[in-house]
């Protein structure tokens, strides 16, 4: 884990190496100065000799300043090395995630993601720069301490070496006890950041069912856990700061004690003992020594909570897409033929072997050839897997076992962008980004002439609500095309998807928010302009696929029937159900544009 996350720190390593080293400069100052302090008590104040206090005076005012210096460094390397590793840390995860299959990126949530890119990777940063500054400083300073008090004094220094391991053992029981604590709360913000997710994408639904109230408490109740597990990993850590302060008043006490013992038995001879230099000394390299260990209880307090956003945050970089490119790939893809040779396809899982094994197919035995060209209508009850079909060829997943062929080449042959180049889909959810109408188009081709993009709406039948717009192409698309209608963001889709010019074009339903007028024009409109292109379209309305070369008729991951409009009708029961109940009704054919 600490190995993947190192990864990230790359051009910062020369920040953190010059914030230890700073860090370990100010120290050595810090300790100097109370040397000096001692100096100026004994051979300055108690001989009464001024230019030996002028001396050491000067002394401690040099190595004051020096401190401060280092410390400032310290502190600017600091800052930019964990700012420019959290900034790593984001920029490897997000690009990471870009790399993910389908198959990846249904292991995580989407809020999980979120908060591993903001909340983990911030408590990682703040944990970071504790870590090369203090968890440096205190060591250093508790080691040299320890040296120059011993130097001073053996008897007194024993009195660390009691009190150290003591508050040590304690130090670490409370880490055993908090840590688990904040695990919880890392999950339990994914839950948090998914309620507010899901209540912000569908607000409209929200206020449609006067669910206004219940989402608040819902939000309520998962920001209490937060609260509760927070409160009770704090009240823990805060633990920390009693026992310090327990352990400094004795140290003080003991020091003072035994300390002005020794004096009085050597009347403040150095020679013979102790001298009230060296006890002010011993005193303040105590109060170092025990700040130090109350330093470095809180940054293993912030390790302990940052660790499981550590945890969190490696399993993301971790995380290997399962589709990969060939070691020589092919460049060009000849044509739109389709071929399904005894294809089978199962969701994967985190389960283990055996229980994939155990898991039903979600696509069985598929056999299918579809020349370059055709027009292919694919109908089927919900969850008889149309679009895991669809989503083969593309490599969005891939089959588990079986072969898939697209222009007579393996589709794990090929270069994954030149294959996805090739095949253009419109999803189901389709998915509009903030930005203008022109901005959104030219997804499906960045170099595309203002001509190109006019022609592809057109087949889409997009231009004549476009050109009803003030700003036209330029007009501004909300976050998830929330100012457009839904038949609307159907068009714009497709004609984003058209611009690809694309060898095999699959529309996933997405033609089931328009009209039937406006989609029997769509219709028209490939079978004229896009002859060369295969195109699958799956579809609710039998009149959405009638009139292609041939039907797929699907039933539970099972290919039930292949024919045309007109034999499946007189020949197939499901496909002839379908229809009868459509025309009977007058079904979805009758339906107005969302």
């Amino acid at each position: 884990m600490i190995r993947t996350l190192l990864k990230s720190m790359r051009q910062y390593k020369k920040s953190s190496w010059l914030t230890v080293i700073c860090s370990i400069m100010e120290v050595v100052m810090e300790i100097i100065i109370p040397m000096m302090m001692s100096n100026l008590i004994d051979y300055g104040i108690t001989d009464g000799k001024m230019p030996m206090v002028w001396k050491y005076g000067i002394a401690i005012l040099i190595f004051a300043l020096l401190e401060l210096f280092f410390g400032t460094l310290s502190a600017h390397f600091g800052a930019e090395a964990a700012a420019g590793f959290s900034a790593n840390l984001r920029s490897d995860m997000y690009k990471n995630v870009q790399t993910f299959s389908f198959s990846n990126i249904d292991k995580f949530s989407t809020a999980s993601i979120i908060t591993r890119l903001t909340t983990d990777v911030t408590n990682v940063q703040n944990a970071y720069q504790m870590l090369i500054r203090m968890a440096i400083r205190g060591p250093v300073m508790i080691l040299f301490c320890f040296i120059v008090c011993l130097s001073i004094s053996v008897k007194i220094s024993m009195i660390f070496l009691i009190i150290i391991p003591l508050l040590g053992f304690c130090l670490v029981l409370i880490i055993l006890k908090v840590r688990p604590i904040f695990t919880r709360v890392f999950r339990t913000y994914d839950n948090m950041n998914n309620i507010v997710e899901e209540n912000v994408r569908g607000i409209r639904a929200v206020k449609t069912f006067n669910q206004e109230e219940g989402q608040i408490s819902r939000f309520k109740n998962i920001s209490q856990k937060v609260y509760e597990y927070y409160c009770k990993g704090e009240k823990i850590i805060a633990l920390n700061s009693p026992l310090m302060q327990f352990c400094m008043y004795v140290c003080t006490l003991l020091i003072a004690w035994i300390g002005a013992k020794m004096i009085v038995a050597s009347g403040n001879n150095p020679a013979l003992g102790l001298t009230a230099g060296n006890l002010t000394e011993l005193l303040t390299y105590s109060i170092q020594i025990l700040m130090s260990l109350m330093i470095l209880s809180m940054v293993f307090a912030m390790i302990t909570i940052a660790s499981s956003s550590m945890e969190r945050i490696a399993e993301l970089l971790q995380e290997k897409t399962d589709i990969t490119n060939p070691e020589h790939p092919v460049m060009s893809v000849e044509d739109g033929s389709i071929t399904f040779d005894h294809v089978n396809f199962r969701y994967q899982t985190a389960s283990n072997d055996l229980t994939q094994k155990k898991r039903k197919n979600v696509l069985s035995d598929i056999n299918l050839q579809i020349d370059s060209g055709q027009t292919v209508g694919i109908i089927g009850a919900t969850g008889s897997a149309k679009t895991s079909l669809v989503q083969l060829i593309p490599r969005l997943y891939d089959v588990t076992s079986g072969t898939l062929q697209v222009g007579g080449r393996n589709v794990k042959d090929y270069d994954l962008q030149t294959l996805r180049d090739s095949v253009a889909m419109v999803l189901q959810k389709n998915e509009l980004f903030s930005g203008t109408i022109n901005e959104n188009l030219r997804w499906g081709d960045p170099s595309a002439t203002d001509e190109e993009i006019k022609t592809a709406c057109h087949q889409a039948c997009a231009d004549e609500f476009i050109e009803q717009f003030p700003d036209g192409y330029e007009t501004r698309i909300e976050q998830g095309g929330s100012n457009v209608s839904g038949g609307q963001k159907q068009r714009l889709c497709i004609a984003r998807a058209l611009l690809k010019k694309p060898k095999i074009l699959i529309l996933d339903d997405s033609t089931s928010a328009v009209d039937t007028k406006t989609d029997a024009l769509i219709q028209k409109s490939f079978r004229e302009d896009l002859p060369e292109t295969t195109k699958i379209i799956i579809a609710q309305r039998i009149s959405s696929v009638q009139n292609a070369d041939q039907i797929i008729v699907l039933d539970d991951g099972h290919v039930n029937a292949v024919g045309t409009h007109d034999e499946l009708v007189k020949n197939n029961t499901i496909y002839r159900e379908i229809y009868e109940s459509q025309t009977r009704k007058g079904g979805s054919s009758d339906g107005k544009e969302q």
